[in-house]
């Protein structure tokens, strides 16, 4: 008996081990890509001023960094939709 209770705790362990790492690992890859987004959206305004202001000499150049702030946007509002449609479907769950 005291054998089989010492496997449990060891998968116990185990188990609990590798939820937290996961865990981390999605929370610090969501919080990179919110900064590399918002590094993005700031690197396209400062494009869109230097085109309003003649700074900007290469507009193919600039119009490509409008595109990955603007493509790197609608990805984080289809992941944060994505989330809040799986938050109903658990409150939608009954226990």
């Amino acid at each position: 008996m005291a054998f089989i209770n010492k496997i449990e705790n060891s998968q116990n362990i185990i188990f609990k081990s590798k939820k937290n790492k996961s865990g981390n690992d999605f929370e610090n890859l969501l919080k990179k890509e919110i900064e590399s987004t918002n590094t993005a959206l700031e690197n396209a305004e400062k494009v869109e001023v230097g085109i309003a202001t003649g700074e900007v000499k290469d507009l193919a150049q600039a119009n490509i960094t409008i595109q990955k702030a603007e493509m790197q946007m609608k990805m984080m509002l289809e992941v944060r939709n994505k989330a809040i449609n799986a938050y109903k479907e658990l409150l939608k769950t009954q226990i």
